[in-house]
């Protein structure tokens, strides 16, 4: 019989070899990374095609395993750090964010209880409270930290469907005898908000989309339009979602406004500050904050704007013990894991398994501190001015947007006006499939426009110049001759 290899993980000083090596290699990506593609230009299925379709029957090396990232992996990834992605809302890495995330993999914790983690719990309370003191939120607030905003606004919601028909968490929507619900949110809002309403039984289309004005903003004419039809119909109007940032143009939806018609119906007021909210610790940008003490629920999402890396989003509920009345749920097995007198966060959110998330933003807040975060903030909005600027100069192109946070939407007016949708698409997907630079393109009163997002803590002014000069000559090219240059 073939002697079989000894049980137990990896001899300690092999292992001890292999973190040195790993060191390197991420210092080594982390160094080149502005020197690479940014995303492939590989057809579907190509990458699945060049591994093993079978599963491995023996354990391999390391060393094999580390290159075939080099040879399959890094090749067929999208590098959503790379100082030339400006797609979606600049995300970044950084130095602090990758060794917060090597210190929490080893402890592998489940942070659901006190007693299963008390330093992890204790730690998410305080970082928890570090976020609301920067967003100058009431202490009336307290949060939980999930993985995204998509997971928060439906646990929100959760509360706000349990207060406006008590008795739904035991006996669901019909044992209730729950009205036919209504969310309302603009035409710019989130996707995550008809998720929630699919998820919680509220049903898609009962999320009503409220129509914006010309700076994208929602119009509290048409929002008390559709509340008044809506009541007339029977209908009851549940909550109303609004948006500090939105996922196209970032726009920023009256907040105050919309917290006044929030309280004449008693509905319940979500604010989604997922992207946008971060930028209220600027003292420039306090504004963004206005009515923030009148919601029920606010979203920050860190992963967003303060560095830290995904996944990482904070609810904040006003008397967080609302959320924990509808989830709250101790099975035997647990009993002897619950401390009631500590905070178990399993009790705030359908999650029993909790990752650590708390430790790597503590890394991180601590390496930048406030002063530095917002420091970088500024550049990225620094950056967008300059890059709105150049656009401007260039009359084949025209803003789609104001630019309010580093978000700028764009379109290019040139040629046949029939094909200005096409020529749009056209550009962003010859500049992706180029590997240079990644941006994204969005839909704005039905025309295709472009955008990029900044955030990225490696992208600077020559970055965004290159970008710039890229978009021109493409543009240059589609049109058979050179193009002008900011």
């Amino acid at each position: 019989m073939k002697d079989r290899p000894p049980l137990g993980d990896v001899p300690i000083a092999e292992f001890r070899r292999q973190l040195h090596r790993l060191a390197d290699w991420i210092a080594d990506y982390r160094e080149t990374i502005g020197d690479i593609r940014v995303a492939p230009n590989n057809k579907p299925g190509a990458i699945r095609a060049a591994l093993p379709a079978q599963p491995p029957e023996h354990g391999e090396s390391f060393e094999n395993i580390l290159a075939d990232v080099d040879r399959l992996i890094l090749p067929g990834m999208v590098h959503w750090s790379h100082p030339m992605f400006l797609g979606y809302f600049g995300w970044t890495a950084t130095a602090p964010g990758l060794l917060g995330e090597i210190i929490t993999a080893p402890l592998n914790v489940n942070a659901m209880t006190w007693r299963t983690s008390p330093a992890a719990t204790e730690l998410e309370t305080v970082v928890i409270d570090w976020l609301r003191q920067w967003m100058g939120l009431p202490d009336q607030f307290d949060g939980v930290v999930y993985d995204t905003a998509s997971v928060g606004i439906m646990h929100a919601l959760a509360v706000a469907r349990e207060e406006a028909a008590p008795s739904t968490r035991k006996r669901g929507l019909i044992g209730a005898r729950a009205p036919v619900f209504r969310v309302y949110a603009s035409d710019q809002a989130h996707s995550s908000v008809e998720k929630a309403a699919i998820a919680l039984g509220l049903g898609e289309e009962n999320v009503q989309r409220v129509p914006t004005g010309p700076e994208f903003r929602m119009d509290m004419a048409a929002l008390r339009v559709m509340i008044e039809r809506d009541l007339r119909a029977k209908f009851k109007p549940l909550a109303v979602v609004a948006t500090v940032g939105t996922t196209s143009t970032a726009s920023v939806d009256p907040v105050p406004e919309i917290a006044k018609i929030c309280r004449e119906h008693k509905m319940w007021l979500h604010i989604d500050g997922a992207y946008g909210g971060g930028f209220a610790m600027l003292p420039e940008f306090e504004w963004l904050a206005e009515g923030w003490n009148e919601a029920d629920s606010i979203i920050i999402n860190p992963h967003k704007t303060l560095f830290v890396p995904l996944d990482f989003s904070v609810l904040y509920v006003r008397d967080l013990e609302r959320l924990r009345g509808v989830f709250t749920l101790v099975p035997e097995y647990l009993r002897g894991d619950t401390v009631e007198a500590e905070k178990n966060y399993m009790d705030y959110g359908i999650q029993l398994g909790r990752r650590f998330r708390a430790l790597k933003a503590w890394v991180i807040w601590r390496a930048f501190g406030r002063e530095g975060m917002v420091a970088f903030m500024r550049e990225h909005i620094r950056l967008a001015g300059l890059f709105a600027d150049w656009i401007k100069t260039d009359h084949r192109f025209e803003l789609a947007a104001p630019v309010v946070l580093p978000v700028v939407c764009f379109r290019f007016v040139s040629g046949d006006k029939g094909k200005i949708d096409i020529s749009n698409s056209e550009i962003v997907e010859r500049i992706n499939a180029s590997g240079r630079a990644y941006l994204t393109q969005t839909k704005l009163r039905g025309q295709t426009v472009m955008r990029i997002g900044l955030g990225n803590v490696l992208t600077t002014e020559r970055h965004v110049r290159n970008l710039c000069e890229l978009i021109q000559k493409t543009a240059g090219e589609m049109e058979g001759r050179a193009p002008s240059r900011p």
